[in-house]
């Protein structure tokens, strides 16, 4: 039975959703889940394949045996809404949050004191990435093909080719190969790969499948149904080279061509968006500038494991628990080695004595010092051998200044001796 007030709602019921909700318990006594699946775990489900929890549980686990032991970890008093929807989010006067949502037993209307948004990214469609042709059965995105064949035993086709270099990419460029199919080469935009380094060995060198850097598909041919791809090659501004076009025939086009958050639900919060992370911006506190609305997971950036994804749920839940004072931020700023830094800024009127700092580089970098400044006093610093744009960095840090007027990252390549 849905109450007319909670003390908290998660929508999302994913891994950031789950460790959110069973982290929630310490702290409050009536909390919602509203999921839109029929289950809870999320992506997770689908991702049969194993390297989940190596941080958080010391295991090398498949996502369904991932999700499963979180949430086995929730307590039978907290509710969960599933196939639900939510239609109507609204910030009221005294902060608290108006909800609107419906699932199989109708609507409901409440009000929650908290809410942490917990709802995940989506991935980009072919329309997105500007492929010409029509729109024929045969092109899916890396997920729909994880599905199909994780979920519903259906391999996608026989010859397939994959855009995009990302993590889910190369992990199906793998599954496909097992199941029979030919995997014909994965094509790259970039000049670097966009997986992590043990996806690349693991998925592409492992099983001899080729990996085509600077490269695109331009055009989609076929009218019912996929019948070849042209691929061609990008100049250092990653614009095409028309003299470069081939013509490449299969049956089958996977996209893995980035995740984005799913900030759609935060317009009608007003929730302000980065033009970087294109999620949420967040205070240290994990607190966007509305108050009393966090957000965790991927639905606040990318990132690259499932178990920091469940760390910043249980963050977030934690300072959605404290009674936050009237707020005052700062800035964070960044050099240019530097792609984002997420908080994008601090509540100085609300600061503890460490904070959680995520940043991705902007280039293969080797050799380098990170150098964390308050005021140009350097408070923070690490050497790292190698930085790689697809691997997330999340540090937490300890503040040594509670009032400062500047925070700032840099990372500084070493001189050689």
């Amino acid at each position: 039975m849905i109450k007319n007030t909670y003390d908290v709602v998660i929508i999302g019921g994913g891994p950031a959703g789950l460790s959110a909700a069973s982290a929630a318990r310490k702290y409050f006594k009536d909390i919602l889940i509203i999921e839109r699946k029929e289950a809870l775990g999320g992506i997770l489900l689908q991702c049969i394949h194993d390297g989940f929890g190596l941080t958080r549980y010391k295991e090398e686990l498949t996502g369904p045996e991932y999700a499963f032991k979180e949430i086995a970890k929730l307590k039978e008093d907290i509710d969960v809404a599933l196939n639900a929807n939510v239609y109507y989010l609204k910030s009221l006067e005294n902060d608290d949050i108006e909800i609107k949502f419906y699932d199989m037993e109708g609507v409901h209307h409440l009000i929650t004191h908290k809410l942490i948004l917990a709802n995940g990214c989506r991935e980009r469609s072919n329309k997105e990435i500007a492929i010409l042709g029509t729109n024929p059965a045969g092109v899916y995105s890396a997920g729909e093909a994880q599905y199909l064949i994780n979920i519903l035993g259906k391999l996608p086709g026989r010859r397939c080719l994959i855009l995009g270099s990302g993590d889910i990419g190369l992990i199906m460029a793998r599954r496909l190969t097992l199941e029979g199919a030919k995997v014909i080469g994965v094509y790259e935009i970039k000049n670097t790969p966009s997986g992590l380094e043990r996806n690349i060995v693991q998925c592409l060198k492992d099983y001899d499948i080729p990996l085509h850097l600077s490269m695109s598909v331009s055009k989609v041919h076929g009218r019912k149904k996929l019948e070849a791809v042209s691929v061609v090659k990008v100049d250092e501004n990653m614009k095409m080279i028309a003299s470069s076009e081939e013509k490449i025939a299969c049956d089958t086009l996977i996209i893995s061509s980035g995740l984005i958050p799913m900030a759609d639900m935060t317009k009608k919060l007003n929730v302000l968006k980065s033009p970087l992370t294109k999620g949420p911006i967040i205070s240290q506190n994990y607190e966007t500038n509305v108050p009393n609305v966090f957000v965790s997971g991927n639905a606040l950036h990318v990132h690259n494991l499932v178990d920091d994804v469940s760390y910043t749920g249980e963050r977030a839940a934690y300072f959605a628990s404290l009674n936050l004072k009237e707020r005052k931020y700062i800035d964070v700023s960044f050099d240019k080695n530097i792609t984002y830094v997420v908080p994008q800024r601090i509540d100085i009127n609300n600061l503890e004595d460490k904070i959680d700092i995520a940043f991705r580089v902007k280039k293969e970098l080797e050799d380098v010092t990170l150098k964390i400044k308050i005021d140009d006093v350097i408070i923070f610093q690490r050497k790292f051998i190698k930085l790689l744009p697809p691997e997330m960095v999340l540090l937490n840090v300890k503040m040594t200044k509670k009032v400062f007027d500047k925070l700032h990252l840099e990372v500084e390549e070493n001189k050689k001796v």
